[in-house]
């Protein structure tokens, strides 16, 4: 019975610790050499790039990328490379000169419905197979706009990698 009330004493303060941890994380975001913020999304801006193991032309590469337009995300930065990871969690490092900081998203999962509004009741606009890329038009809450060959459709955020959980972006 006493353990019992020294774990019930325990849980308000383990969850006070965690919120606290929490706001400290996102009140002090890590700023890279860049001036930019890590980590962070970005596109690939090439139509070909090479992710290396190791921040220079000497170092290996470790996959070849054709998807302009891709979206990475940056967790390191050291000269002119980038260290990225893709949407399957492989990481290596590219040159700032193959990104860009125009946004993109991948759908994940899935073949998904895009809806005129953000709102599942609302009429479905397009639909996106697994891989599909769009560009970012706005995120809020728990639906992004998005637009594919011109034609603006929103999403559920959880059903795209390339933004965080609770960014907003306009």
């Amino acid at each position: 019975m006493g353990s019992h009330i020294r774990i019930n004493r325990l849980i308000p303060g383990l969850f006070a610790l965690v919120t606290a941890l929490a706001f400290t994380a996102n009140a002090q975001q890590k700023v890279g050499p860049s001036g930019n913020p890590l980590p962070r999304f970005v596109a690939m801006s090439a139509s070909k790039a090479n992710m290396r193991t190791g921040p220079g032309r000497q170092y290996p590469i470790r996959w070849v990328y054709n998807r302009r337009g891709m979206p990475l995300e940056i967790i390191d930065e050291y000269g002119a490379w980038r260290k990225v990871r893709d949407h399957e969690g492989e990481e290596g490092w590219m040159l700032v000169s193959l990104l860009y900081g125009s946004r993109s998203v991948m759908v994940r999962g899935k073949t998904r419905s895009l809806h005129a509004d953000p709102d599942l009741s609302a009429p479905i606009r397009l639909t996106a197979e697994p891989g599909v890329i769009a560009e970012i038009e706005r995120c809020r809450g728990l639906w992004c706009e998005v637009s594919m060959d011109g034609t603006s459709a929103w999403i559920e955020r959880r059903h795209v990698w390339g933004v965080y959980a609770h960014e907003d972006l306009d």
